[in-house]
């Protein structure tokens, strides 16, 4: 008889070892920290913070295997310069310099490749960054997916900023910035062709602004994290085990757009656990919460940002979320796949 219980143990790659959930985790704890371990490693940040001739920097690296390439609201392209700009951001790192690799499938369109790289290229002036080195290469027709793409990055980390889930205390307060889920919606919406009745596009954005302006209200940050793959609920997971202590949610104070809402319920997909491009949540010490959100509401990326929770010694290294109804219940990080390739 096949036990009920999730398989966890996989002599072959899954999609859902990509998902950002509970799959992932061991293969980066199993497989790529066993293998690769060093201090700056193990902390598990979005990206290595170092100091180098007497200069804090930040180092980044993504790639990106979206599909589609072109989705309501963005591209690859842009996607792949946003992705790593805030992950510099994360670190609290001005960026400065990105590099550009490309895997392109025998057969993909030339004008569909200017229109990305023309994309990236705004988005890059956008982001005050320069892509300044790269690499490109072709592989054979049906061996690709038209185009993936490799960013990496470097950013300056003002000497302040020390942003790190070990860092985290009881009682900090977090801090969402706006609405959630948009990006694997629309992606998903440009996949399989859905049409709603008002169009759903992607919240890919740079948020190096915005968390500029955070830290110059307050020193008193002590993560910042962007819910990309696995959404809000698995970067809480990571907080939380990272920093061994339980978080608690308010659902009613996380705000879904009510078309991405109707299309979570219509698809049941969990608007919890699906990717955000734009987005970034904050862990602040209670007594500098209030003046925080209050900048980072005068931010056009920051508007709709609010308090969803807190830091608490009640649930060690569990994350729960209170329902509209008074219920509690744990989120978990999720072993399947909801939403593959999102990013």
């Amino acid at each position: 008889m096949d036990c009920p219980i999730p398989k966890n143990e996989f002599d072959k790659i899954l999609l859902a070892h990509g998902s950002g959930g509970s799959l992932t985790s061991k293969l980066i704890q199993e497989i790529f920290i066993k293998s690769f371990n060093n201090d700056l490693l193990t902390k598990e940040q979005d990206g290595a913070v170092f100091n180098l001739n007497g200069m804090k920097l930040a180092f980044s690296t993504d790639s990106f295997v979206v599909n589609p390439i072109f989705f309501p609201g963005g591209n690859i392209g842009e996607l792949a310069v946003h992705g790593t700009v805030n992950d510099l951001a994360m670190c609290g790192a001005k960026p400065v310099y990105l590099s550009a690799s490309f895997i392109l499938e025998e057969g993909f369109d030339i004008k569909s490749l200017e229109i990305i790289t023309e994309s990236m290229k705004s988005a890059a002036d956008k982001c005050n960054v320069q892509i300044v080195t790269g690499d490109t290469k072709v592989v054979e027709r049906g061996k690709g997916d038209k185009i993936f793409i490799n960013t990496s990055g470097i950013g300056i980390v003002p000497d302040p900023a020390d942003l790190s889930p070990s860092n985290v205390k009881v009682g900090d307060k977090i801090i969402l910035s706006g609405t959630i889920a948009d990006h694997g919606i629309a992606v998903l919406s440009g996949r399989e062709n859905l049409f709603f009745e008002s169009e759903i596009n992607s919240d890919t954005a740079p948020l190096y602004d915005l968390v500029e302006k955070m830290l110059s209200v307050t020193k008193n940050i002590h993560v910042l994290r962007d819910p990309t793959r696995g959404g809000l609920a698995t970067t809480l997971n990571e907080i939380s085990l990272k920093a061994g202590a339980g978080i608690q949610i308010n659902q009613d104070n996380i705000k879904i757009k009510n078309e991405v809402k109707a299309a979570c319920e219509l698809l049941g997909l969990d608007p919890l656990y699906i990717a955000n491009e734009g987005k970034l949540v904050c862990f602040v010490i209670p007594k500098d919460a209030d003046k925080l959100l209050a900048e980072m509401r005068n931010h056009p990326l920051g508007k709709d940002s609010g308090i969803i929770g807190e830091v608490t010694d009640e649930f060690k290294s569990k994350v729960i979320l209170k329902t509209t109804i008074g219920t509690k219940r744990i989120l978990d990080l999720h072993t399947i796949e909801q939403l593959p390739r999102i990013c």
